[in-house]
């Protein structure tokens, strides 16, 4: 097993559909500001690299690294920047400590939709350019596609996937950072009218903006800076075909896969045994089932009825995505993962509140980069 690497450091803004009043960059600072006081360190002192995770499409800018120094504390530092979910950014700042040459990292995502005027024209440049982008139609009608197969292949009702739905936004109610809390009801859900069939538009989470940053540190760092530490125990990251004519559709490959790497690490045998909660993509309503199956946190098919028998609620036998979800929290583009990961270490610190569970001691996080990808990342962490 590697070497013990600690988060010990976690800062988030509030997350809403619109902030006019400040820039992404005033979001990082902010989200910086206060993971450097959670670890209690100085980066310009402290950390000795930096990594964000942004993607050129949405940011409207290229070599990304260039734009976040100065917020981050990291002017003349390293910075690199990861293309990619910040779960796969934390899984690259956890290998640079595992090197041995830096023993502090930094890791930051953020999101501001709310600057792009056509989002779903920018998702359409990542579809094949040939034959599918040619169509015109918006990307999401691939996720229409898939929720019909895994609907049909698993058994899984559409009921199931709105009462995952009206879960998430419930829990989202008692998470101060939520931009999408509600209560509201699976009757409610399924009444909602189609936008790409079976989808809906309440299946589907909506964008916020926001910022988050968290600090790791080798065992040696954390121990010497007497940080409140959550260890990572192991990571992985998949990705299936790009190509939507030749994947898999009815399961999550990547997800399993991520998860079977992140499990040998973590000497995890038999993870629906030994993970006692999960933050799992639920970008839309369908993807928190097929992604808990895809996990091995249940059985194929057997992720529907659990969640409507209230297995996954809270205070049921694995709760799942207690923060709210992207559905109930909303969904931060890059920094999506990220938010699932500060939500695993709130709980694991246990200073998560009135969505507190009792009594856990290892928990997961899992993230999908979203159509029309199917790339994904799993981190494992716990108190020990």
């Amino acid at each position: 097993m590697p070497d013990p690497v600690a988060i010990i450091g976690i800062g988030q803004t509030q997350f809403r559909a619109t902030t006019p009043g400040v820039s992404y960059k005033e979001l990082m600072f902010e989200a910086a500001s206060r993971a450097y006081a959670d670890a209690g360190i100085d980066p310009r002192r402290d950390i000795d690299s930096f990594v964000c995770c942004s993607e050129d499409l949405t940011e409207g800018t290229s070599i990304f690294d260039e734009y976040v120094p100065d917020q981050l504390g990291a002017v003349l530092r390293p910075v690199h920047t990861i293309g990619g979910d910040g779960i796969q950014g934390l899984a690259a700042a956890y290998m640079q400590v595992l090197t041995g040459v830096f023993d502090v990292v930094a890791v930051e995502a953020h999101s501001k939709a709310s600057n792009i005027l056509t989002p779903h024209h920018v998702l359409a440049l990542a579809l094949e350019p040939g034959l599918v982008r040619p169509l015109g139609a918006h990307p999401h009608f691939v996720a229409g596609l898939e929720m019909s197969r895994y609907l049909a292949e698993s058994g899984t009702t559409r009921e199931q996937c709105a009462t995952v739905v009206a879960k998430n936004r419930f829990n989202a109610l008692f998470n101060d950072a939520a931009a999408y809390g509600a209560d509201v009801e699976v009757d409610d859900i399924l009444r909602a009218a189609a936008t790409f069939a079976p989808l809906t538009a309440l299946d589907t989470s909506a964008p916020a903006d926001g910022a988050i940053v968290v600090v790791l540190a080798s065992e040696a760092r954390a121990h010497a800076l007497g940080a409140d530490a959550v260890w990572i125990r192991g990571a992985g990251w998949r990705s299936d075909s790009a190509g939507l004519d030749s994947r898999s559709w009815g399961t999550a490959a990547y997800a399993h896969l991520a998860a079977q790497q992140a499990y040998e690490l973590a000497g995890i045998a038999s993870p629906s045994r030994e993970i006692d909660f999960a933050e799992v993509d639920d970008t839309f309503s369908y993807k928190e089932l097929q992604h808990l199956e895809a996990l091995g946190l249940f059985g194929e098919g057997e992720a529907g009825p659990a969640t409507e028998e209230g297995l996954t609620a809270i205070d049921g036998d694995l709760p799942v995505n207690a923060s709210g979800g992207s559905l109930g929290v909303g969904h931060l583009g890059e920094a999506t993962g990220l938010q699932k990961v500060v939500e695993v270490v709130r709980q694991l610190r246990g200073e998560a509140g009135q969505r507190q569970i009792e009594d856990v001691e290892v928990g997961l996080a899992q993230s999908w980069r979203g159509v029309p990808t199917a790339t994904g990342a799993v981190v494992v962490l716990s108190r020990e």
